[in-house]
Formats: structure tokens, C-alpha cells, sequence
């Protein structure tokens, strides 16, 4: 405590008091002449050029003015260079006859210990931030099909955005968003490229090449470092609350303008709010700023700022996250088998191991397997599995997943009938494992005893399977009698 009033009583403590005291006036004379020139400016680049530099100047009087409170030897205690502020803001000298701690020039030291405290939080936060951005570029991520990163380097000549970007898919966001600067990334959730028109996919993309056209990742990683400056200015807040709409609005018109369908990215913008995630925003997203402002202006560009113009974006918004809200709190289908239940108690290990290992087994990518061991806390997992479904989903806008449903019926199904004598679950033989990945077969041969006591065989014949051709056709054969069929070597074709 002792250390903390020495250090309060040197010079330097005093110029930042006084720093901050005079800053509060500066930042309302700059918010207010910014709000002033709103009046006349239209345009969302104009004003977010203006936003932008009332912050810097907002800066730059911060530094200017720390600078001219400072002496010369400001570290320690003599004062010998005359203050750049008039007598009544300079705090009198320790050695000053009459009253020399009254007022505000006893007070103005005090406010720098806090006000070191408070950056040193903000900045700790930031740093928070960037690590756990620059986790999300590597964990629980996979790639994309040609399909769009062929897509992806097409709208980025339309947009000439002359850097590489990366498109990948991330089951630990639930709204698109880029990170980085230098080498941009753009992260998609899972699920959402399959679950939306591919209209609306190409003008989310176009946005976010807009982001990156712009340098918008650099410019708010720079606009959150001069948040933690300032961070106890309302105006700094103001301000920096009006770029980042400003900054949406940029981007929204020129997706406008390259695809010229407004009505169509409206709705794409609707769409994405089922994705948005209650936590922060580390990095510019397609979700950021007022959505139902953002609706608005695209509908209405030229319109009124009536009352009924933005209840009609809010209700369009409001049925549309309504709608999701029903289907993802829907609860999940029941597992069509108490047996595999009684199965996973029994095991008595973790579910998210069984889940990767026994359930989805066979129908898992190695990608998606990937991407989920490197998740390490269970909320990861979760979300994985509900975006691993919800990918999977031929109807994504209905409560019900038939994919899923299809899924854990065939579990119970192989479970019941597949069972070999020797204890092995059905969902583990090499029939099980067939009529899980690929269902029942369209025609089936059992011949439980050959000709010449040959061992029992069963011929499955499928018209037609995904990935693998027409006409398959697979032979198990039981070569102990016993029931315990086994995939016949050579025989798939």
C-alpha cells in the first residue's frame, strides 16, 4: 500500500489523471460532431470512414495530451518543463506552501492505478480471445467439398480478393465467421452448407470475402486494442458500436451489388440466426451488428423509417429463430433398441467413446473421427454430434431427423437378428455391419444347408449402393455350423 501512494505521488501518476479527466471532455466533443455529420451522411462507407477516424482521433488526443501532462523526468519527483494546461488542472508541488492535495489535483493521481488495472484486464481478455482463435483454426475442423472450394475461388475473383482463403467446416462455431489476417480462413458450421440453398451459401460466402477484402479482420483486432485504451469512455463505445454496424452494412451492400437479389440474402441472414452462438463474436462475422436492422435496410433501402418497416423485420427474424429454436430443442429420437441401451450401461465407458466407436462407427468419416478426438471437453463433443446429424439430415427444417432415425433403427435391427452364438453383438458381425452401412438388401439368398453338406451360406444383392456401384453382391458363409456368419473372401462384387 505504501508503494501504491509513493507511486501516486510522482508526476507521471498525475499526467495520466489528469490524461484521463481531460479525455472524457475530448471523446463528448468527438461524438458529438460525429453524431452531428450523421445527420447528413447516407452513405454506410462514409460513416464507417468517419466512425473510424473520431476513434483515431479519439486516440491521438488521448497520447497528445499524456504527452504534454508529462514533465521532464516524469518517472521521478521534480518537475522542471512549465505544463502545456492551465494552473487549475496541474497539481501544486510537495513543496508548495497552503493546501496542495485539494480538489481535483488530489484526486486526478488516483485514477491512474485504476485505470492501469483496468487495460491490463482488457488486454488479458484480448489476449484470451486470440489464443482461443487461433485454437479454432485447428481443432474440430474438416474440409470442404470441390464442389465449394471451386465455388469459393470463383467468388473471390468476382470480389477480386487476391489472397488464398481457406473454406473449412467447424463444428465449434454456429455462425460463418473469418479469422486471421494474413492467411484468412473462413469457418462454416457443420451442416450448414448441406442445410441451406446454394443461393444463399454463395451470398454468406460473398460477405465474408467482403470482410476480408476490406481488411475488416486487422482493422477489429486494432479497434479492440484501442477498446482496452479506453475502455472507461462511453463515447469510445458509442463509437466503436457504430463501426461495427457500419462495418456489416459495408459488406451487405456489396453482396447487394454483386448478386442484386436484396430479398434472397435477407432471408439467407434470417436463416443464419438459428446459428448464432450466445458467447462472443472473436472475429467479424456474418451474424454481427443489429440483424433486424441490417433486414430492414436491405428491404427497404430507401423507405421511411416508419414504425411498421422495422416490426416487419423483427417479426420476419423472430418466426424464423422461432421456427429453429422448435426444431433444435426437439427432443432427440429414443434409440429404437432397449438392448443396446442395457448395452452402453454395461460398458461403463464414456458415451462420447461409444458414440464414435460403436454408433456412427461405420458411417464416420475419417475427417469427422479426426476432428473429434481433438475436441477435450464434453460441451465440444455434444455440439459435434448434434451438427454430425444435423449434416446428415435430408429435411434439415423439420423436427425430425429420418437420417438418425434410419440409423439407430438399423442398430436395433442388427442387434436382435445378427447375434452370433459365440456372444458377439450383432452390431459388430460382418452382416451387421453391412445392413448398418447400407440397409436391407433388395434381394436375399439363405442357404442354411448346401448341396453335398456344403457350409450354409446368405447372398445379399443390392440394385444399387452409394459410393460403390449397381448390383452388389455380398456372400457370408457360416463355416462352423453354427451360425456365425463371415464375410466370404472374394465374394463381394
Amino acid at each position: 500500500m505504501r508503494l501504491l501512494e509513493t507511486w501516486v505521488e510522482t508526476p507521471l501518476a498525475g499526467a495520466i489523471g489528469w490524461t484521463l479527466l481531460h479525455s472524457l471532455w475530448q471523446g463528448a466533443i468527438l461524438s458529438i460532431a460525429l453524431a452531428a455529420a450523421f445527420v447528413a451522411m447516407r452513405s454506410p462507407r462514409v460513416r464507417y470512414a468517419a466512425a473510424c477516424g473520431a476513434l483515431l482521433v479519439m486516440v491521438c488526443s488521448f497520447v497528445i495530451t499524456l504527452f504534454l501532462a508529462i514533465p521532464e523526468g516524469g518517472h521521478g519527483l521534480p518537475a522542471v518543463r512549465t505544463s502545456a494546461f492551465p494552473a487549475w488542472n496541474v497539481p501544486n508541488r510537495m513543496d508548495a506552501p497552503g493546501p496542495s492535495n485539494s480538489g481535483l489535483a488530489a484526486f486526478a493521481p488516483w485514477l491512474a492505478p485504476f485505470w492501469i488495472a483496468g487495460v491490463s484486464i482488457f488486454y488479458l481478455r484480448h489476449v484470451a480471445g486470440w489464443i482461443s482463435v487461433c485454437r479454432m483454426r485447428r481443432r474440430g475442423v474438416c474440409g470442404v467439398s470441390e464442389h465449394w472450394r471451386r465455388q469459393l475461388a470463383r467468388l473471390s475473383a468476382q470480389l477480386l480478393v487476391s489472397r488464398p482463403v481457406r473454406l473449412l467446416e467447424s463444428c465449434l462455431v454456429e455462425a460463418p465467421m473469418v479469422l486471421g489476417h494474413f492467411r484468412p480462413v473462413i469457418l462454416m458450421p457443420v451442416g450448414l452448407l448441406a442445410g441451406l440453398p446454394a443461393g444463399q451459401i454463395e451470398a454468406i460466402l460473398l460477405h465474408e470475402l467482403a470482410h476480408i477484402r476490406r481488411y475488416d479482420y486487422l482493422v477489429n483486432v486494432l479497434q479492440r486494442s484501442v477498446e482496452g485504451l479506453l475502455f472507461y469512455h462511453p463515447a469510445m463505445w458509442w463509437i466503436s458500436r457504430v463501426i461495427r454496424a457500419e462495418r456489416e452494412n459495408c459488406c451487405d451492400d456489396m453482396v447487394v451489388l454483386t448478386r442484386g437479389n436484396a430479398h434472397e440474402y435477407a432471408v439467407a441472414l434470417a436463416a443464419l440466426e438459428r446459428n448464432r452462438w450466445a458467447g462472443r463474436e472473436p472475429a467479424v462475422a456474418a451474424t454481427g451488428g443489429n440483424l433486424v436492422k441490417r433486414i430492414r435496410r436491405l428491404l427497404y433501402p430507401k423507405g421511411p423509417n416508419g414504425a411498421w418497416t422495422p416490426l416487419l423485420a423483427a417479426v420476419i427474424l423472430v418466426a424464423t429463430a422461432a421456427a429453429t429454436l422448435t426444431a433444435w430443442q426437439a427432443a432427440p429420437s429414443k434409440q429404437s433398441s432397449a438392448a443396446a441401451r442395457q448395452q452402453a450401461d454395461r460398458s461403463g465407458t464414456s458415451p462420447y467413446v461409444k458414440w464414435l466407436n460403436e454408433d456412427v462407427v461405420y458411417i464416420v468419416t475419417d475427417e469427422e473421427r479426426a476432428a473429434f478426438q481433438k475436441l477435450t471437453t464434453d460441451k465440444e463433443r455434444q455440439k459435434f454430434i448434434e451438427q454430425f446429424w444435423l449434416r446428415r439430415d435430408p429435411t434439415p427444417s423439420t423436427p425430425e431427423n429420418e437420417s438418425k432415425e434410419e440409423h439407430y433403427r438399423r442398430i436395433a435391427y442388427a442387434i436382435q437378428h445378427f447375434r452370433t452364438p459365440s456372444g458377439m453383438p450383432g452390431w459388430r458381425t460382418d452382416r451387421g455391419h453391412m445392413y448398418i452401412a447400407y440397409g436391407p438388401p433388395d434381394e436375399l439368398e439363405s442357404h442354411p444347408r448346401g448341396a453335398q453338406r456344403s457350409y450354409p451360406t446368405e447372398t445379399w444383392m443390392y440394385h444399387h449402393v452409394e459410393g460403390a456401384g449397381d448390383n452388389l453382391t455380398v456372400t457370408f458363409i457360416d463355416r462352423t455350423g453354427t451360425g456365425d456368419y463371415h464375410l466370404a473372401p472374394g465374394k463381394a462384387r
